[in-house]
Formats: C-alpha cells, structure tokens, sequence
C-alpha cells in the first residue's frame, strides 16, 4: 500500500496552492490527502477558535479517509498543529515531517519568547497588506529580501489571512502542551528548514532533536520560509520525503 499523507498548509497559501507541486512530483508513489486549516472555513474565525479545533478536524478528516493511522506533513502554522497532533495522538500517527513550524507546542525557552515576542510586535495593530508586509520581513534574516507583493487587490482567501494569522497566534500562545510528551513519541520526524529564515528556525531544530528520539533534520540552502512552494517542495525534497514515508511504513519502494 502507497503511504496515506494528511498535508496541513500554513497561514497564507491554501494547501492546494502549498502542495500542487509536491503531489505533481510524487505522482502515484504516495497519496497526498490535503487538509486546509478550520480557521479558513467561513469567512471569519469561529468563535472560540482553539487548536483543539484544528485537532478534532484531522481527527473526522483521517475518520473520513477511513485511515486509522497515517502519515502527517505540515508547514509553518499547519506545523504548529501537526506537532500537536503527534504529540497528543502518537498512536495515530506513522511519521511527521514538518517545514519550518510556526512555533513549538509547549512553554518557549528564552530565544524562542524572544523571536515570537518580535514576531508579535511587529504586527501589532497593523492591518491588510501592511499586516502582511510586516509578518513576512519579522521571519526573514537580516538582509534577505521579502518576495514582492502580489499584484492586483487580494482575492477572498487573501483577505481571510490577517485575520486567521492573527487568531492562529492566538491560539498557539493560549495552548497548553507538555513538551516531554514528544519523548514517548516512537515514530520518526523529518525536519526541515531554510538557510534565509529567521536564526530561530535553528533553534527549534535543535529543540526537536531533544524532544523526539528518531529525528532527521535537513537545512535547505537559499530557501526561506516565504519562497514559492516549488523551491521548497523540489525533487530532491520529494525523494527525501518518500524515503521518509518508506522507511516508517517499513517498505523498500
């Protein structure tokens, strides 16, 4: 059997625009199940919008696959919910494989209060493109170069964003989490980041690597966390992965 993949985007691109190329390159060696995040679904956050939401959501989507067990691959915000996911129902998952979460479940050591503090700071108050403008340059090294604004007014998905990444941090600050709950986690994770993303993206590698006993961690020279998809999600990137998938369903390919 294909490894079963649930693929959670993050808090700008919908996942059929984060993973269109992966799926492309993947083809029929996996099947790529994509899932957007609850905090998209009208036009407007839920009231009481939670984690916990996003975590009951994969729970009906995998139900609805029919899938007891799979594996999950996530970015950024939808990386935040994967790890909590893993990390509340390990029996239900066979791998992670995560790019550059937006964040760490649990309570943040001092580099990362640091870095999430700035984050929060620099978009305080700030609405529309000038939100949006600040929230990228806030995740990139001193230096690196933002991508250029899209063209065009925003489409309807485009102007949910502010708001949905306004409430996703929310919800990441307010989640409570025990992060020695990733020690009996047994199955592996695939870590990656880029070169050009903020320093605390190492940091959070190096937090993972304590926290998970079968860890492989990858940084990607030139990326950052705001490039098309299609320089993140390449063919070498695809390979690794189903080498990853391969290897915890415990099949040769």
């Amino acid at each position: 059997m294909r490894p079963q993949v649930i693929c959670l985007p993050g808090g700008v691109a919908p996942a059929a625009q984060r993973y269109a190329r992966l799926v492309s390159l993947v083809g029929l060696d996996a099947d790529l199940h994509l899932k957007d995040l609850e905090v998209y679904r009208d036009a407007a956050p839920p009231p009481g919008y939670s984690v916990d939401v996003e975590l009951t959501a994969v729970d009906r989507f995998a139900d609805e696959l029919r899938l007891d067990t799979f594996h999950v691959l996530a970015y950024s915000g939808g990386g935040f919910v994967s790890l909590a996911y893993a990390g509340t129902r390990p029996r239900r998952v066979k791998s992670l494989a995560v790019f550059e979460p937006a964040s760490i479940p649990g309570p943040l050591i001092a580099d990362e209060r640091e870095a999430w503090d700035a984050l929060n700071a620099a978009i305080s108050g700030l609405e529309g493109p000038a939100f949006m403008n600040a929230f990228v340059r806030a995740q990139l090294k001193p230096g690196v170069s933002p991508p250029p604004p899209p063209q065009g007014p925003p489409s309807p998905e485009m102007r949910k964003r502010p708001a949905g990444i306004a409430a996703l941090a929310g919800a990441f600050s307010s989640y409570a989490f025990d992060r020695s709950a990733f020690l009996a986690c047994e199955f592996p994770i695939f870590y990656a980041y880029g070169d050009q993303t903020h320093e605390v993206e190492a940091i959070r590698a190096s937090i993972v690597a304590r926290l998970f006993g079968d860890v492989r961690i990858r940084r990607f020279a030139g990326v950052h966390h705001f490039v098309a998809p299609e320089l993140i999600y390449t063919a070498e990137y695809a390979d690794l992965l189903l080498e990853h998938w391969r290897r915890a369903d415990g099949t040769s390919g």
